[in-house]
């Protein structure tokens, strides 16, 4: 089948046929462009520590802080939920001021977050450590995103993006291991302080290599740059929305009015705020007012498609990334340091995935394939998970987990590629940007939908196996796998108290496995239905990097 033309055209026009399809951009990188992008993908590694080391030292953390498990929990989704929520706004501000030195800002705050969480000696420190850092990691994945649509042409994208996911997956595949380590030699604070030498390294890169051009604007232009009413609206609202279903069923329950009430107040809001931007992008005034989300990001119903593959791929990941080492250090009976090393297979295997994906759209300009095999293995990979048992040896649950790592590798650098080549290339950023966000969104949900399931079924399991009392101390708590882990080292593993524990585990871990595969399968059957652009476009960017020969016409008006 033909791919169809550039969408460079605004939506009405993006899907016009036609016969002949340009040539393949030709683009030199020198030394200067790679110690650049090299210093731009070390900072995710950061990023993805922080995002992964600390699970499995919550238990220790929580004891030496004195906190509770509400309190550890907000530990780890305080990160997320501050990651997500300005993501769009660092976005904005780099437009406006430029890609480095925001990117420069964003590490410094991350680096602020690091060391107030390293020194914390109470809960109110640490979670303001973790929002901090969180604050600083948005910005960090965020423009990490943005920089590569500066630096290279569509088509030459694939491959940068698989060597950061590369970077990534080397952190979330390490990340549990050295979180554990350090958890069991009482050494916590170095999950903070490891990132200080990374952050480091990326600021002297980017710092000393990182140039781009961008047309200067006055102060009043600047301002005029930001969407204030709709910024403001969007920060409210998503922020309403998504702390009600982190804590919903965990610091409060789902039917009570303080997940209800600022959950809808959320809802609400978006929908307003979504109204807001398609009135302003349809205004005639003049000036015309800026849109915080161009309306050109949705200028087909395949972007909503891949927009909604996005958040189901960050749901699905850290379903995984979360609950499985829950299921080893708690079913198997496994150290934090082996439940890490246990989750390798799964997060290992994305990498040479993502990796084929690169190279493959690269030399081909085809990228729908990847994403049919991508849906097709999560939901295969995830049925898979259901066989996951007490007994289950160990050459067992690294075939059942290869697998879904195998579809969550290739989806990394086609759901990114697909969006990018589905919109006008002069809005690309924020696409790439909202491709970012939606997979972030994803994860907190995906951490507060699995923490959910638990909440509803280890109780019904449980009811056979432990008392009364018992139950009602884990009825509806977050970290309740840290106390029925503690219940099963101070049980006989064969005593049958025990094996109905793990019993009653396997059955509520079971139905997290079950509701992802059914997610994976409708995303299967929705990517049917994408639409396969030409990569082929103009590398339209108005800040492109200006020590690199990029032969193309946007770089020559530089």
């Amino acid at each position: 089948m033909k791919s169809n033309p550039s969408p460079t055209e605004p939506p009405a026009e993006a899907s016009q046929n036609g016969d002949s399809q340009p040539q393949p951009q030709k683009t030199t990188f020198g030394l200067k462009f790679w110690l650049a992008f090299w210093a731009i993908a070390s900072t995710n590694l950061a990023a993805s520590f922080d995002a992964t080391m600390l699970a499995l030292a919550l238990k220790t953390i929580a004891g030496d802080l004195g906190g509770s498990t509400t309190e550890a929990f907000w530990a780890g989704t305080s990160y997320l939920l501050a990651c997500t929520i300005l993501m769009l706004i660092w976005v904005t501000l780099s437009d406006a001021f430029g890609r480095r030195p925001i990117m420069l800002t964003s590490l410094l705050i991350f680096a602020v977050g690091a060391i107030i969480s390293a020194v914390s000696r109470d809960w109110p420190t640490m979670l303001a450590g973790r929002t901090v850092q969180g604050l600083g990691g948005g910005g960090i994945v965020s423009l990490t995103t943005v920089l590569i649509t500066d630096l290279a042409p569509l088509r030459d994208r694939g491959r940068f993006y698989a060597l950061v996911s590369v970077i990534w997956a080397v952190g979330i595949s390490t990340g549990p291991i050295i979180g554990g380590a350090l958890a069991q030699s009482g050494s916590w604070p170095w999950i903070f302080w490891i990132n200080l030498p990374i952050v480091a390294v990326g600021v002297i890169g980017i710092g000393f290599f990182l140039r781009l051009s961008r047309r200067r604007r006055t102060l009043s232009e600047t301002l005029h740059m930001f969407d204030y009413p709709g910024s403001f609206l969007f920060i409210a609202s998503i922020t309403a929305f998504l702390i009600p279903i982190t804590w919903g069923g965990i610091q409060y329950p789902w039917s009570s009015w303080h997940t209800l009430v600022p959950l809808i107040l959320g809802a609400v809001g978006l929908i307003g705020f979504a109204v807001y931007e398609i009135l302003i992008a349809k205004s005639t005034a003049a000036p015309k007012k800026p849109c915080l989300i161009p309306p050109g990001v949705l200028s087909n119903w395949t972007c909503g498609i891949l927009y909604t593959a996005s958040t189901f791929h960050g749901l699905i990941l850290y379903s995984m990334v979360y609950y499985l080492p829950e299921y080893f250090q708690t079913v198997k009976g496994y150290s934090p340091v082996i439940a890490g090393v246990a989750a390798l297979p799964q997060t290992l295997t994305s990498v040479p995935c993502a990796i084929l994906v690169g190279v493959v759209v690269g030399l081909t300009g085809r990228y729908r394939w990847a994403l049919w095999v991508g849906w097709l293995l999560i939901c295969f990979g995830c049925g898979l998970l259901i066989l996951l048992k007490a007994n289950t040896t160990v050459p067992q649950w690294i075939f059942l987990q290869a697998v879904s790592g195998l579809g969550i590798g290739l989806l990394f650098p086609s759901i990114a590629l697909a969006i990018q080549s589905s919109v006008p290339q002069r809005e690309v950023s924020m696409a790439a940007t909202l491709n970012i966000f939606f997979r972030s969104m994803g994860q907190t949900i995906g951490v507060a939908i699995g923490g959910a399931i638990l909440g509803n079924q280890l109780p019904k399991h449980l009811s056979a196996a432990v008392s009364k009392e018992a139950l009602g101390q884990l009825q509806g708590q977050a970290m309740n796998l840290v106390t029925l882990g503690d219940l099963l080292k101070q049980l006989p593993a064969s005593s049958s108290e025990a094996t109905e524990i793990r019993q009653a585990l396997v059955n509520s871990f079971r139905v997290i496995w079950m509701v992802m595969c059914g997610f994976g399968g409708i995303n299967l059957i929705l990517s049917i239905f994408i639409k396969e652009f030409d990569m082929n476009q103009s590398h339209e960017t108005e800040q492109g990097f200006v020590h690199t020969v990029h032969e193309t016409a946007a770089e020559k008006e530089v």
